[in-house]
Protein backbone atom coordinates (compact mmCIF):
# COMPACT_ATOMS: atom_id res chain seq x y z
CA UNK A 1 0.00 0.00 0.00
CA UNK A 2 1.40 3.16 -0.74
CA UNK A 3 0.30 6.78 0.62
CA UNK A 4 -0.87 9.28 -1.68
CA UNK A 5 1.72 12.67 -1.98
CA UNK A 6 1.19 16.15 -2.15
CA UNK A 7 2.46 15.78 -5.48
CA UNK A 8 -0.82 13.96 -6.53
CA UNK A 9 -3.35 16.64 -4.62
CA UNK A 10 -1.27 19.19 -6.39
CA UNK A 11 -3.06 18.91 -10.15
CA UNK A 12 -5.92 20.09 -11.41
CA UNK A 13 -9.35 18.62 -9.60
CA UNK A 14 -10.72 16.66 -12.26
CA UNK A 15 -7.46 14.57 -12.80
CA UNK A 16 -7.15 14.13 -9.00
CA UNK A 17 -11.32 12.96 -9.02
CA UNK A 18 -10.58 10.62 -11.94
CA UNK A 19 -7.33 8.95 -10.10
CA UNK A 20 -8.81 8.94 -6.52
CA UNK A 21 -11.55 6.10 -7.70
CA UNK A 22 -10.43 2.79 -6.40
CA UNK A 23 -7.80 4.67 -3.52
CA UNK A 24 -8.13 3.91 0.05
CA UNK A 25 -9.41 7.12 2.21
CA UNK A 26 -8.59 5.96 5.97
CA UNK A 27 -9.27 7.76 9.26
CA UNK A 28 -6.98 6.39 12.24
CA UNK A 29 -9.62 7.89 14.86
CA UNK A 30 -9.48 8.20 18.43
CA UNK A 31 -12.20 5.43 18.44
CA UNK A 32 -10.35 2.65 16.01
CA UNK A 33 -9.52 3.34 12.24
CA UNK A 34 -12.08 3.19 9.27
CA UNK A 35 -11.51 3.20 5.45
CA UNK A 36 -13.34 3.33 2.51
CA UNK A 37 -12.52 2.37 -1.36
CA UNK A 38 -13.51 5.31 -3.33
CA UNK A 39 -16.18 4.42 -6.03
CA UNK A 40 -18.13 8.19 -6.64
CA UNK A 41 -16.29 11.30 -6.17
CA UNK A 42 -17.09 14.71 -7.94
CA UNK A 43 -14.88 17.65 -8.77
CA UNK A 44 -15.15 21.56 -8.56
CA UNK A 45 -13.23 24.14 -9.59
CA UNK A 46 -13.45 27.78 -7.84
CA UNK A 47 -14.21 30.87 -9.51
CA UNK A 48 -14.56 28.92 -13.18
CA UNK A 49 -17.58 27.03 -11.22
CA UNK A 50 -20.80 27.41 -10.26
CA UNK A 51 -21.02 24.92 -8.69
CA UNK A 52 -18.40 25.49 -6.16
CA UNK A 53 -18.31 26.94 -2.98
CA UNK A 54 -15.25 29.14 -3.76
CA UNK A 55 -17.07 30.50 -6.98
CA UNK A 56 -18.05 33.81 -5.37
CA UNK A 57 -14.45 33.76 -4.06
CA UNK A 58 -12.57 33.51 -0.33
CA UNK A 59 -14.65 33.47 2.79
CA UNK A 60 -14.56 32.10 6.02
CA UNK A 61 -16.26 29.07 5.01
CA UNK A 62 -13.81 28.39 2.09
CA UNK A 63 -10.86 29.29 3.11
CA UNK A 64 -9.94 25.81 3.48
CA UNK A 65 -10.22 25.13 -0.30
CA UNK A 66 -7.67 28.05 -1.22
CA UNK A 67 -5.04 26.61 1.34
CA UNK A 68 -2.44 23.90 0.26
CA UNK A 69 -3.29 21.06 -1.57
CA UNK A 70 -4.26 17.31 0.07
CA UNK A 71 -5.99 18.94 2.78
CA UNK A 72 -10.01 18.31 4.28
CA UNK A 73 -12.52 20.82 3.37
CA UNK A 74 -15.23 19.92 5.37
CA UNK A 75 -18.87 21.88 5.26
CA UNK A 76 -22.54 21.74 6.88
CA UNK A 77 -25.32 21.48 4.37
CA UNK A 78 -29.00 21.27 4.57
CA UNK A 79 -28.60 21.96 7.97
CA UNK A 80 -27.82 18.86 9.21
CA UNK A 81 -24.77 17.06 7.73
CA UNK A 82 -21.07 17.30 6.92
CA UNK A 83 -19.68 16.44 3.95
CA UNK A 84 -15.90 16.17 2.91
CA UNK A 85 -14.01 17.23 0.21
CA UNK A 86 -9.85 16.77 -0.74
CA UNK A 87 -8.31 20.17 -1.64
CA UNK A 88 -6.46 20.06 -4.72
CA UNK A 89 -4.07 22.22 -7.72
CA UNK A 90 -1.49 24.89 -6.17
CA UNK A 91 -1.98 26.87 -2.66
CA UNK A 92 -4.07 29.58 -3.27
CA UNK A 93 -6.53 27.93 -6.18
CA UNK A 94 -9.50 27.20 -5.34
CA UNK A 95 -10.15 23.49 -6.02
CA UNK A 96 -11.44 20.41 -4.30
CA UNK A 97 -12.98 16.84 -4.78
CA UNK A 98 -16.32 16.20 -3.19
CA UNK A 99 -15.94 12.26 -1.64
CA UNK A 100 -19.38 10.95 -2.43
CA UNK A 101 -18.86 7.63 -1.79
CA UNK A 102 -16.92 4.60 -0.86
CA UNK A 103 -16.92 0.56 -0.32
CA UNK A 104 -16.19 -0.15 3.53
CA UNK A 105 -12.97 -1.63 3.62
CA UNK A 106 -11.84 -1.54 7.39
CA UNK A 107 -13.75 -0.83 10.48
CA UNK A 108 -16.74 -1.68 9.33
CA UNK A 109 -18.55 -2.68 12.60
CA UNK A 110 -17.75 0.86 13.66
CA UNK A 111 -19.04 2.58 10.70
CA UNK A 112 -22.00 0.42 11.65
CA UNK A 113 -21.85 1.93 15.22
CA UNK A 114 -22.32 5.22 13.65
CA UNK A 115 -24.65 4.53 11.46
CA UNK A 116 -26.54 2.83 14.23
CA UNK A 117 -29.98 3.35 12.06
CA UNK A 118 -28.86 1.90 9.26
CA UNK A 119 -29.51 -1.75 8.45
CA UNK A 120 -28.04 -2.56 4.86
CA UNK A 121 -24.35 -2.37 4.70
CA UNK A 122 -24.53 -0.80 1.29
CA UNK A 123 -25.51 2.40 2.46
CA UNK A 124 -22.90 2.85 4.57
CA UNK A 125 -20.64 5.56 2.92
CA UNK A 126 -22.83 5.25 0.02
CA UNK A 127 -23.56 9.33 -0.20
CA UNK A 128 -21.35 12.46 0.88
CA UNK A 129 -23.21 12.64 4.24
CA UNK A 130 -23.14 8.91 4.96
CA UNK A 131 -19.07 8.71 4.07
CA UNK A 132 -18.28 11.63 6.86
CA UNK A 133 -20.48 9.91 8.97
CA UNK A 134 -19.16 6.66 8.70
CA UNK A 135 -15.66 7.44 8.85
CA UNK A 136 -16.38 10.20 12.12
CA UNK A 137 -15.21 13.27 10.21
CA UNK A 138 -16.80 16.52 11.52
CA UNK A 139 -16.50 19.97 11.38
CA UNK A 140 -13.44 19.86 13.98
CA UNK A 141 -10.86 18.41 10.96
CA UNK A 142 -11.60 20.80 8.61
CA UNK A 143 -7.90 21.54 7.26
CA UNK A 144 -7.18 18.02 8.27
CA UNK A 145 -3.80 17.32 6.25
CA UNK A 146 -3.81 14.00 4.39
CA UNK A 147 -0.06 14.23 4.10
CA UNK A 148 2.51 12.10 6.18
CA UNK A 149 1.79 12.11 10.42
CA UNK A 150 -1.75 13.03 10.18
CA UNK A 151 -4.74 10.71 11.42
CA UNK A 152 -6.22 10.73 7.48
CA UNK A 153 -4.60 9.72 4.26
CA UNK A 154 -5.46 8.00 1.01
CA UNK A 155 -3.18 5.34 -0.57
CA UNK A 156 -3.20 3.18 -3.21
CA UNK A 157 -2.34 -0.72 -3.81
CA UNK A 158 -3.04 -3.29 -6.33
CA UNK A 159 -6.71 -3.26 -6.33
CA UNK A 160 -6.26 0.08 -7.08
CA UNK A 161 -4.98 -0.33 -10.34
CA UNK A 162 -8.13 -3.10 -11.16
CA UNK A 163 -10.92 -0.24 -9.92
CA UNK A 164 -8.89 1.90 -12.59
CA UNK A 165 -9.20 -0.03 -15.13
CA UNK A 166 -13.20 -0.99 -14.72
CA UNK A 167 -15.38 1.01 -16.65
CA UNK A 168 -15.38 4.71 -14.78
CA UNK A 169 -18.57 6.83 -15.97
CA UNK A 170 -18.03 10.40 -16.23
CA UNK A 171 -21.18 12.37 -15.58
CA UNK A 172 -23.01 15.24 -14.21
CA UNK A 173 -22.74 16.07 -11.15
CA UNK A 174 -25.58 15.57 -8.30
CA UNK A 175 -27.60 17.61 -5.96
CA UNK A 176 -26.84 21.39 -7.55
CA UNK A 177 -29.80 23.45 -8.70
CA UNK A 178 -30.52 24.20 -12.42
CA UNK A 179 -27.63 27.22 -13.58
CA UNK A 180 -25.68 25.91 -10.97
CA UNK A 181 -22.93 23.77 -13.03
CA UNK A 182 -25.72 21.25 -12.63
CA UNK A 183 -24.74 19.95 -16.53
CA UNK A 184 -20.81 20.02 -15.98
CA UNK A 185 -19.71 16.58 -16.34
CA UNK A 186 -17.52 16.18 -13.28
CA UNK A 187 -18.72 13.30 -11.67
CA UNK A 188 -16.63 9.83 -11.84
CA UNK A 189 -18.14 6.45 -10.81
CA UNK A 190 -17.63 3.10 -10.50
CA UNK A 191 -20.49 1.98 -13.29
CA UNK A 192 -22.69 -0.33 -11.37
CA UNK A 193 -21.09 -0.38 -8.12
CA UNK A 194 -23.42 -1.20 -5.69
CA UNK A 195 -21.75 0.58 -3.14
CA UNK A 196 -22.30 3.85 -5.38
CA UNK A 197 -24.54 6.49 -4.33
CA UNK A 198 -26.34 5.82 -7.21
CA UNK A 199 -26.22 2.87 -9.73
CA UNK A 200 -24.96 5.08 -12.69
Amino acid sequence: MKRLTRSFYARDAIVVARELIGCLFVHDGLDGPTAVRLVEVEAYRGREDPGSHGFSGETPRTRTMYGPPGRLYVYFTYGMHWCANIVCAAEGVCQAVLLRAGEPAAGVELMRERRAAIQNDRLLAAGPARLTQAMGISRAHDGASLLRGGSFWCAEDDETRSYREREVTQTTRIGLAPGRGDEIPWRFVVQGHPYASRRS
